[in-house]
């Protein structure tokens, strides 16, 4: 079996990356690509929250917990943003 974890949005592999001490998370798998459908979408899902327009979530999962998918607070800098703005009129979707 492969060790390997993929993105069910843009089939990207997943990458490692270690959370801070404090969170006592660990390892968690990682979705970074700024081309993913649920990382452009997020953004406006956010704001429509009253989050900052700087903020979105990226697909991760949890291996400690049964590879169990979370939504990991990202930061989305202005060029992706701008991105993620024209992704989401390209789905129908009002800025």
């Amino acid at each position: 079996m492969s060790d390997k974890r993929i993105c069910p949005h843009c089939n990207t592999e997943l990458e490692s990356w270690m959370g801070p001490p404090e969170t006592m998370w660990g390892e968690i798998f990682v979705c970074n690509n700024d081309d993913c459908s649920f990382f452009l979408s997020s953004n406006e899902s956010l704001c429509d929250q009253g989050a900052k327009e700087s903020m979105a979530v990226r697909y991760a999962v949890d291996p400690m917990n049964g590879d169990k998918p979370f939504n990991l607070l990202s930061w989305m800098p202005p060029a992706v943003r701008e991105k993620a703005r024209k992704f989401m009129e390209s789905q129908g979707c009002k800025s």
